[in-house]
């Protein structure tokens, strides 16, 4: 018999070679029927895997996100199988699940696959999926994988045998479709109900220009219709309010060919919303005691090897310059920075918590298949700090980070985040992690310690840790439902090692700091990103980049217009006059569509009183009032924002 413990801490026993479906059937045939796939011991499986030893067991649901990964990555097997059908010979690549879909990477060799082909396969998958043919696992040697990709004449999956080993090769079928994989999976081809494939695109071999171009389909599929009719409504509401659309029609972004793919370009009104992002962070450090540093954009390889960065970062960083016979490498990251400015000078237990602040600009070598408006690019301004401090003052520093965060949560209005808390993974030490298992297991008591207490959504994840320490990714959902992942939350306990950090204790000894790592706003751009598509342009009027617009109803009151216009910018407002020979009725229609808060209308009865006709952006007509009432009233509300 082996012990099954479940996540309420109930432990259940049962007979060696159980599977997690057996146990989902023992507890109720409702629930046997809603799990998908398990997490055993931390690792997602196969329901019907055997279980053969004492164990931790986590049933997995479409709600669940490792369910959800399972069920589409399942899915993307299962078109596959249909385009393999329709287009004999063709060879895949990789077919995951990320964020709210899935994707093949195929190579069709001469022919291709368009828009219009997505239809039929999207059909004949659920032909497909109807049979109801079981995901069956296998696991074979190498020899054998090697030698019948050998006979396909298939390069693409001998590359991926190049890097397993025996006892590590695993191949899925479902149906006429065979696939070297790793799994998991669901239990059969019929728990998929509705499906969309979404779109065709090119994406290189293993994400490298220089390598071919492959043809990727993306789609989505869910256990139910209505599911997928929800998904595709709030997808058609995300691309009425894409962040790069919205960018273009406001004026806030532009990208040119001549600067360089993944290099954003600020307009004055993109200028604008950063200055006031900075406004707010620097006065909301300044009350948590931080102090502001600046840093150069590059810095030499040496101090990247210490840091451990390289080799570890290097696909991620621009290739080095050469001057003096010194590689010189842009900057990827501050914190190595921040290290060497906190080591400058001595440092006593009474200087810590020392917090270090910087908007600094990072580079990183995004792919070009990568690239994404926005929120994937190569040159960022980052909201980054450093916090030295002791063991002791750990949690109370930690805590305080994510209250941070929570407080702006509040003033940009997110209802919905989590908090990502990303683990190490204990067999990958040395390699993907710092080889310190005891201080690894420490200090990610610690960081749950403080999330518990905090009292803050949170979920746990394997193998997604930081190289020097467990980190905590953030999850935001837009007003609109879309998710995304903005800000981080990092532990480092290697760092001061490397740089020889130290600080003089209570008992004049040399002790190390613990460093965290912390970033609320992310970078300006990905954050701005987020805030174009939560607001759908409509920014609060504390935040957007053009406040107020002063429509003269004629040339004859734009005397009176320009002295409002004045009176506001004196008041520190952002203000536009429309001096176009334009009909008042399409002034307020162009200025809605620009999505300014305010519209002040002024005419003869509102020169005559000095008042103005107000309009609030999504409100409509607000009446008239005194100008000196309306600067009152604007005033509260950009200062009562928070």
């Amino acid at each position: 018999m082996i012990k099954i413990t479940l996540p309420d801490g109930s432990v259940r026993e049962y007979n060696e070679g159980v599977t997690a479906y057996d146990v989902a059937a023992s507890i109720s045939q409702g629930l046997a029927k809603a799990v998908l796939a398990a997490e055993v011991d931390g690792e997602v499986w196969d329901l019907t895997r055997p279980i053969t030893k004492d164990s931790s067991l986590k049933l997995l649901k479409f709600e669940d996100e490792g369910g959800k990964k399972t069920f589409w990555h399942s899915s993307a097997h299962l078109m596959a199988e249909a385009i393999e059908e329709a287009y004999p010979g063709v060879k895949f690549w990789v077919g995951p699940a990320v964020e709210d879909k899935f994707y093949y990477d195929i190579d069709l060799g001469d022919r291709k696959l368009t828009e219009e082909d997505l239809g039929k396969l999207e059909k004949r998958m659920l032909e497909l999926a109807k049979q109801g043919n079981k995901y069956v696992r296998t696991a074979m040697p190498k020899a054998e994988a090697v030698a019948y990709f050998t006979e396909k004449g298939d390069e693409y999956k001998l590359d991926l045998l190049q890097n397993l080993n025996d006892g590590e090769i695993t191949f899925y079928q479902q149906g006429n479709f065979t696939d070297l994989c790793r799994g998991p999976h669901i239990p059969s081809t019929d728990y998929i109900k509705a499906a969309k494939l979404l779109s065709v695109a090119g994406a290189y071999w293993k994400g490298d220009e220089k390598n071919k171009q492959l043809t990727r389909v993306y789609g989505i599929t869910f256990p139910k219709q209505a599911q997928l009719d929800a998904h595709l409504a709030m997808l058609e509401e995300a691309r009425k309010n894409d962040h790069r659309t919205l960018g273009r029609e406001l004026e806030i972004f532009t990208f040119d060919e001549e600067v360089g793919p993944g290099l954003p370009l600020w307009l004055p009104k993109g200028a604008a919303i950063i200055e006031k992002l900075e406004k707010l962070a620097k006065e909301s450090e300044h009350e948590q005691g931080y102090v502001r540093v600046k840093s150069p954009h590059l810095a030499k390889e040496a101090m990247y090897l210490r840091s451990g960065h390289l080799p570890y970062y290097a696909d991620s960083m621009f290739p080095p310059m050469e001057l003096d016979g010194q590689k010189y490498y842009l900057k990827a990251m501050n914190c190595p920075h921040h290290h060497k400015i906190f080591g400058a000078l001595p440092k006593s237990y009474r200087d810590l918590p020392m917090r270090l602040a910087e908007y600094g600009t990072c580079y990183r070598y995004e792919q070009s298949g990568e690239l994404f408006g926005l929120m994937r690019v190569r040159s960022m301004q980052m909201n980054d700090a450093h916090i030295y401090c002791t063991k002791a003052q750990f949690a109370d520093e930690f805590m305080k980070v994510n209250e941070l965060y929570v407080k702006y949560f509040k003033i940009f209005g997110i209802d919905k985040y989590q908090m990502r808390f990303s683990k190490h993974e204990p067999s990958k030490l040395g390699q993907k992690y710092i080889d310190n298992a005891p201080l690894w297991q420490e200090t990610e008591a610690m960081v749950r310690e403080v999330l518990v207490k905090s009292g803050v959504p949170f979920v746990e994840v394997a193998d997604e840790a930081a190289f020097y320490g467990p980190k905590i990714d953030i999850q935001l959902w837009s007003a609109i439902g879309k998710e995304f992942t903005i800000a981080t939350n990092q532990v480092d306990f290697a760092q001061a090692e490397r740089f020889d950090l130290t600080f003089m204790n209570e008992h004049n000894e040399k002790e190390r700091p613990i460093i965290i790592h912390r970033a609320p706003l992310g970078t300006h751009e990905r954050f701005i990103g987020f805030l174009l598509e939560h607001y759908g342009g409509k920014f609060p009027l504390w935040l957007a980049p053009e406040q107020i617009a002063i429509l003269p109803i004629s040339d004859k009151y734009m005397d009176y217009a320009r002295e409002v216009q004045q009176s506001l910018r004196k008041a520190g407002f952002e203000v536009t006059l429309d001096d176009r020979a334009e009909k008042i009725g399409k002034k307020i229609r162009d200025t809605e569509i620009k999505r300014t808060p305010y519209m002040l209308v002024v005419g003869e009865k509102e020169a005559a009183d000095r008042a103005v006709a107000v309009r609030r952006q999504g409100k409509g007509d607000l009446g008239t009032m005194p100008l000196t009432d309306f600067i009152a009233q604007a005033k509260a509300e950009v200062e009562n924002y928070q």
